[in-house]
């Protein structure tokens, strides 16, 4: 869990968050190559995520994986179909659903 006075992300809200900064790693994937590919997420779009990886980055579709994001010494499985949309708009349907 990362916390401060006024923000916390633990796992159950992660999806609600910014991805970009965050260690990641690929647990399940159709393409073989993806799996287990692990990194720092350095940009996302409404389909993919951009992984760096030994300085290079790769391109994940998101509907097509699980991903396992690291907050601090937690970590938390998602599937890639549940933050399938621009970062912008997760964020607010997010809120909007737990408002």
């Amino acid at each position: 869990m990362i916390k401060s006075e006024h923000y916390r992300i633990s796992p159950k809200n992660r999806a609600c968050h910014e991805l970009i900064g965050l260690k990641a790693e690929v647990v399940e994937s159709p393409d073989a190559g993806r799996t287990g590919l692990k990194g720092v997420v350095v940009d996302e779009t409404k389909n993919v995520l951009v992984i760096e990886s030994n300085g290079v980055e790769k391109r994940v579709p998101k509907k097509e994986a699980k991903f396992e994001f690291s907050l601090g010494n937690e970590s938390v499985l998602v599937d890639g179909k549940s933050i399938a949309f621009r970062p912008e708009d997760r964020t607010k349907e997010c809120w909007r659903k737990s408002a």
